[in-house]
């Protein structure tokens, strides 16, 4: 995305969208496929949830319903490749890819030839609903982390390109000897979670295998005022689901101890400080795949960043910026009072973003104000 691109968000401009139905997996920005009109949409980014991309699209129904498995819009395989952008005064158009997503479910209530509606969800629902038939076995320094994922993903997506940000985390043997039962979904979060990572299929049809996002780094402003993006906003306090501490721990050996790491809030400004007055309210974690203190410190102090943060959010409406991701770092700039000049800023972390496919839509989302980390950590 250029730099032209988020100059011209700001202000007036032509939203444009696109949807390809790819019949054939694949990755990448150019994807081979038959593009479909739309009248409508949206695509809705949730970083809490198992699969964190789906969408939802209306488009024309004439002729198009799929009859037969080999139909372009038949729940058999086919994915939407799906992109929004802007076009330029010159006649140039710049697009943002949204990702891949499978074709779940074709409705249509005018039949024969209304409007389709279809639900689709990213990659990863393949990943939770191939479960194994049988248990496969990892003898102990024999993987490593980037071969045991490689094997498990290969046999739902053989073609599918996984991208570790940490290649000392892909190519580290694991110590300890790992039987995935049924569920390849869950042994594989508590791989990439063990490790202190975060992953998701991306943009371009990738498997990302990544830290959580440094959330003192914003990506991107929310503003309101001339040239701002902030169409509407509301904001709540709630204690639900936010912690300040997070224990993590091993499977303990014949003769040793299980491995232990503790990360807790130890900010004295932020509310949710471990000594404050909000309390103490750790989460525990534990996984056979955390064999060192090392590497329990480091899955603690990842889970904690993911849900770390002043227990106040804020739902907006905005000037859709489909470049944005959950976990994205934002500044969040908002009026101090009812018909101010003046204005507050305040540093949110991206939950969840519904982006429209329409150009009247406005993009919404959920975000949690996040202060500077200071994470502690108990010897």
């Amino acid at each position: 995305m250029s730099a032209a691109f988020l100059r011209t968000l700001r202000g007036s401009h032509v939203m444009v969208a696109r949807v390809r139905v790819c019949e054939t997996f694949q990755t990448g920005l150019t994807p081979e496929g038959t593009e479909l009109p739309i009248i409508g949409g949206d695509v809705v980014l949730d970083g809490s949830a198992d699969v964190r991309g789906s969408l939802d699209l209306a488009t024309n129904g004439e002729g198009m319903w799929p009859d037969q498995a080999t139909d372009l819009l038949a729940p058999y395989g086919n994915e939407l490749f799906v992109e929004r952008g802007l076009r330029y005064g010159n006649g140039r158009t710049e697009w943002v890819s949204l990702g891949y997503f499978r074709i779940n479910t074709p409705e249509q209530d005018v039949v024969p030839d209304g409007p389709i509606r279809l639900t689709a969800q990213d990659r990863m629902a393949g990943i939770k609903e191939a479960r194994l038939l049988a248990p496969k076995q990892y003898a102990s320094l024999t993987y490593t982390r980037g071969e045991i994922m490689a094997d498990l993903v290969n046999e739902v997506y053989p073609t599918a390109v996984i991208e570790w940000a940490d290649t000392d985390i892909r190519d580290a043997y694991v110590a300890r000897a790992m039987v995935a039962e049924e569920d390849r979904y869950a042994f594989l979060n508590d791989l990439v979670t063990s490790a202190g990572q975060i992953w998701f299929w991306d943009y371009r049809g990738v498997l990302v295998i990544k830290p959580p996002p440094d959330p003192g780094s914003p990506v991107f402003t929310i503003d309101h005022g001339r040239n701002g993006v902030l169409v509407e906003m509301s904001r709540d306090l709630s204690r639900e689901e936010v912690y300040n501490a997070v224990v993590a721990t091993g499977e303990a050996g014949d003769t040793t101890l299980p491995s232990r790491g503790v990360a807790y809030d130890d900010n004295p400004a932020s509310p949710t400080y471990w000594d404050g007055k909000f309390g103490k309210v750790p989460r525990f974690y534990s996984s056979p795949f955390i064999t060192t203190n090392e590497q329990a410190f480091s899955a603690a102090r990842a889970i904690l960043l993911q849900s770390l943060g002043v227990p106040y959010s804020v739902t907006f409406g905005a000037i859709p910026n489909a470049a944005l991701e959950p976990f994205d770092p934002v500044k969040v700039n908002y009026p101090f009072q009812s018909r101010s000049r003046s204005s507050q800023t305040e540093t949110h972390i991206i939950d969840q973003l519904r982006i429209p496919l329409d150009p009247d839509g406005v993009m919404t989302g959920s975000t949690r104000k996040q202060l500077l980390v200071t994470i502690g950590q108990v010897s």
